[in-house]
């Protein structure tokens, strides 16, 4: 497995992926939202068999980058490709000369929040009824050294 910054040929391969990651009450990205963060944000791949795994998508253009979406295909999971991405992810941010990430993250995701708290993200506050099916949302930030 490998970890690459994503390109526009991956567009429609990243679209497919999120239409199997993402319900629509978690905000799933568009094929034309995919086209514009290539171009305009961080998105990191995981690619696998000649396959995208998954990928981690940071929005960067703002004082302090946001960790939009993670995901990683179900037939790749239990294979660390989450925290491989968080922690390429968190390396890229860091070279950017960034000092802090933010996330937000559903209440009941208790593998998200693991995997977050494990790298350094602490709960800033919560966010109630963020999600369209009106489920709260942790607000997580991690200071980069």
């Amino acid at each position: 497995m490998r970890i690459r910054q994503a390109v526009s040929s991956d567009v429609s391969k990243l679209f497919a992926l999120e239409g199997t990651l993402f319900a629509p009450q978690n905000f799933p990205l568009t094929r034309g939202s995919f086209a514009y963060h290539v171009k305009n944000s961080l998105i990191c791949v995981a690619e696998a068999d000649g396959e995208i795994a998954g990928y981690a998508l940071a929005l960067v253009k703002r004082t302090n980058p946001k960790l939009y979406s993670i995901g990683v295909g179900e037939a790749f999971r239990g294979k660390k490709i989450a925290p491989k991405l968080l922690e390429d992810v968190i390396a890229r941010l860091a070279a950017m000369g960034f000092k802090k990430i933010l996330l937000e993250v559903r209440t009941d995701n208790e593998a998200a929040i693991a995997l977050y708290e494990n790298f350094g993200f602490g709960v800033k506050k919560v966010v109630k009824a963020f999600y369209l099916d009106g489920c709260d949302a942790f607000v997580m930030e991690l200071e980069l050294t």
